[in-house]
C-alpha cells in the first residue's frame, strides 16, 4: 500500500520539488512529513506547491548562478596539504573532508565539509581530484595534492615547497653510520 505525497524539496533517488510521488506509508510518516520535505496530497496543498514552485524557480536560478561562480573559483584552486609520513610513504593519520574544507576556508572559499564527496579519507601521498557538490546539479572538482612534511619543516613551508623539495631534502642528508 503506497501513499501519495507532494515533494517540497528535491529528495535524492525519489523526485524533484513539486512532483507527486508514491512512497511507503512509514517513509512518509516518519521521514518526509516531519522534516518538511513533503506534504499530503490535497487540493489546498497542490495550490500551495504551485506558488512555492514559482518562488523556488527564482531562488534556484539565483542559487545556481552563485554555485557556478563558486565552482569557477574552486576549480581554479589547487590545494596542497602537508602531512607527516612514515617510511613507506603512508600518512600518519589521513586527509579528510574537514581538512579540505579548512584549506578552502584559508583561501576564503567557504564550503560545508558534508558537500565534499570523499569515498574515504586520503591515506597516501599524491594528487587527487575530489568532487564538491555545491547544489543538486552543480558539482566542482578540486585538485588536492598531499605532500610529505619533514620534522623540522612547518606545514606552510612544506605546502609551498611541494614534493620536489621533500625529495631533495631526503637526498641531501648525510647517511648515518
Amino acid at each position: 500500500m503506497a501513499v501519495e505525497v507532494i515533494l517540497r524539496e528535491h529528495v535524492d533517488h525519489l523526485g524533484r520539488r513539486g512532483e507527486i510521488v508514491k512512497v511507503a506509508p512509514g517513509y512518509a510518516r516518519n521521514y518526509l512529513l516531519p522534516r518538511g520535505l513533503a506534504l499530503a496530497v490535497t487540493e489546498s496543498n497542490r495550490r500551495q506547491i504551485e506558488l512555492e514552485k514559482q518562488r523556488a524557480a527564482k531562488r534556484d536560478a539565483e542559487e545556481r548562478a552563485e554555485a557556478e561562480a563558486l565552482k569557477a573559483r574552486i576549480e581554479a584552486v589547487e590545494l596542497t596539504i602537508a602531512r607527516r609520513v612514515g617510511e613507506s610513504e603512508t600518512l600518519y593519520g589521513s586527509v579528510t573532508s574537514s581538512d579540505i574544507a579548512e584549506a578552502l576556508a584559508e583561501r576564503e572559499l567557504t564550503v560545508d565539509r558534508r558537500r565534499i564527496q570523499l569515498d574515504g579519507p586520503i591515506k597516501t601521498l599524491g594528487e587527487f581530484t575530489v568532487p564538491v557538490r555545491l547544489t543538486h546539479d552543480v558539482t566542482a572538482d578540486i585538485r588536492v595534492r598531499v605532500v610529505a612534511l619533514d620534522d623540522g619543516q612547518s606545514v606552510a613551508a612544506a605546502a609551498e615547497a611541494g614534493p620536489e623539495a621533500a625529495a631533495e631534502s631526503d637526498t641531501d642528508t648525510p647517511a648515518e653510520g
